[in-house]
Parts: C-alpha cells; structure tokens; sequence
C-alpha cells in the first residue's frame, strides 16, 4: 500500500509539473480569427488547409463584420481581426492604451469590390457619380441611368461592417438613402439582387454568382471596367482595396507560421481560388 500511495504521489507531481507546459500548448495550439464577412470564406479555406499540414494547430473562423473583429481584437477576444477597410485611429489608441504596443496591418488579399446587378437588367455600366446618386437616393429610377421606366431598389450592408464604411467614403460620399434595405452579408445582398429584376447592391467580387458586375467609371467621360485581376492590378477599376489582418503585436509562434503561411504561395493561391486577388505574386 506504501508503494502505491509512493507512486501515485510520484505521478501527481509529474503530471502538476507538466501541467503549466500542457496549458500552454493548449492555448498556443489555437488560433482565433473574427471580423469582416467579405474574408470569412477566405479564412475558412485558409484554416482548413492549414490545420491539414498542421493539424496541432487550431484556427478558428467566425464573421459578424470589420467592427466587431477589430472590437474583439481590442478586448482581447481575438488573435486576429479581419477587416475590408484599414484600422481607424480611435481603435489603434484603444489598443496601444490597453495592450501598450502597436498594432500590425497585414494585407492578405485585393478585392474589388463589385456593383451587382440583376442579369436581366439591360443597365450594363454606371458611374461612381451616378452611384452616388442611386445609393443617396437622389436618383430612384433606372430610366434616369439608361435602364427601364422602374423603381430601383438598394441593398446594402449593415453599419458594423468594412465593406458598408468603404462604399459609404469612396462611392456614395454622404449618408445612404433610408429606403437602402440593410442585410447582415454579401451572400444575402447577393441573393436578393438575383431575385429582384430592379435591385442593385455591392460586396465582394468573390460573392457574384448568379448576378451580373456593373462596368465602373470614375465619371461620364471615363471608360467603364469590370473587376477583374487585371483591371485592379492596372488601377483601372475605380473601387479597389485592400483586406487586411490586423494583430496586437508582431506575431510569432503559431501565430507566425499562420500569417506567412497565408502570404505564401500556396495561401495567395487559395485566395485566387475563391475569387479574390492575391498580394503576391
């Protein structure tokens, strides 16, 4: 009995004293990603081929907007925020004040950012002035633009998101029109242009199935472009942009291997795979 209570105290001590290393591969064995809905299939596909060479390592993806990722980045619920628009200052004095370092912008992807319209919709090229317009709601139907004796009806997305805070500053440049119907993703906005003949929306030009892109010029002069790698490598399409990855710090460790690992060849080739455009070459 002696030799057994010996050995289980033996083996009590050794596992308390792996203990703290355990804990730590634990939590180093897990990184989480929150933020811009544009990036979530992205980052989905991104985790799932990393976890497959690294399958020790967790990545974990969910949505809900740029805001909320870069909320959750400055209260420490987050490793790595996703966002389709730059970090404002606001939110990277809130970081410095907390955390006392200065946050990484590391941009993972190029996006144009797309203008659907429904396929039946004889409009085929607008303007950023005329989009302006349409999405403030100074101009209501499409035979002001070249199209039918219709109402035009917007989709947009909500206030918490990248994509909403870049068309709003590049594009429409004022307060969007209160008959804009606010929907929680591109996919949504999307599948409501598909289903309405006189909708117009705009999101990411992975999420375009089943829509028609608008041709974008900057003004009535200009010539229109679609958002192709192309076009936006030759800043020819006027509504172009950056994804961005934000973290509290230089990452290192898990943390490290995962964001080069995205910047690498085989990362920027999935990237083109799900229709954004890569960083690298």
């Amino acid at each position: 009995m002696k030799i057994t209570l010996k050995k289980s105290l033996e083996s009590l001590v050794v596992v308390l004293a792996i203990m703290p290393f355990l804990f730590s591969f634990m939590v180093n064995g897990k990184i989480t990603i929150k933020g811009s809905d544009t990036m979530v299939i992205m980052s989905q596909r991104w985790a799932e081929a990393f976890m497959k060479k690294n399958p020790a390592i967790t990545v974990q993806v969910t949505g809900g907007g740029s805001g909320v990722g870069l909320a959750a980045l400055v209260n420490g619920s987050t490793d790595i925020a996703n966002s389709s628009r730059p970090i404002k200052p606001a939110e990277l004095a809130k970081i410095k004040q907390k955390f006392g370092s200065n946050v990484v912008e590391i941009p993972c992807a190029k996006d144009g950012l797309s203008v659907f319209l429904n396929k039946t919709n004889p409009v085929s090229e607008l303007s950023i002035p005329q989009l302006s317009q349409i999405f403030s709601g100074k101009i209501t139907n499409w035979k002001e633009v070249g199209g039918p004796d219709a109402t035009i009806k917007l989709y947009g997305r909500e206030s918490s998101s990248g994509t909403f805070e870049f068309f709003k500053e590049h594009v429409v440049g004022t307060d969007f029109a209160v008959s804009c119907n606010t929907l929680p993703g591109t996919a949504a906005i999307v599948n409501a242009v598909k289903k309405d003949k006189y909708g117009i929306g705009y999101g990411g030009a992975a999420f375009d199935e089943g829509v028609k892109d608008c041709k974008v010029k900057k003004d009535a002069k200009s010539k229109g472009y679609l958002p192709t790698l192309q076009n936006i490598n030759a800043k020819k399409y006027p509504i172009a942009r950056y994804l961005y990855m934000y973290v509290k710090t230089k990452p290192t460790g898990n943390l490290k291997k995962f964001v080069d690992w995205t910047l690498s060849a085989e990362g920027q080739k999935i990237c083109a795979e799900v229709g954004y455009f890569p960083v690298k070459k």
